[in-house]
């Protein structure tokens, strides 16, 4: 059975635990088997019209499966199934700060 690892920050809609083993022949079918154990993932990973969130990033072993086969893209017993969620934001202000570099003397950045 593949196994899926669950990001700490939807680890609470999935008993807690960092990974779940699913049944399923595709990425697809692996991740309807996971949204079927713990429902409350449903919203996070996926839309109202059934389509993977822009934002949540599916990788099979490694290997991003938007270039791969997608959502059909087949899984063996033993593989891994990573979800990556898009992280952005950053500093709501800029405040300059020094790096201090030996060779280039201190820099500015802002």
């Amino acid at each position: 059975m593949p196994k899926i690892h669950i990001p700490t920050p939807l680890r609470q809609y999935a008993g807690k635990q960092p990974a779940v083993e699913v049944q399923g022949s595709t990425v697809g079918e692996a991740l309807s088997g996971l949204v079927s154990q713990h429902p409350e993932l449903r919203r996070h990973l996926y839309t109202d019209e059934g389509k993977l969130r822009a934002f949540v990033n599916v990788y099979l072993n490694d290997e991003d499966v938007r270039y791969l086969q997608k959502d059909a893209t087949a899984v063996q017993a033993g593989d891994n199934i990573s979800i990556v969620p898009s992280i952005a934001g950053g500093c709501c202000c800029r405040q300059p700060f020094t790096i201090p570099n030996r060779q280039l003397g201190n820099r500015v950045v802002w």
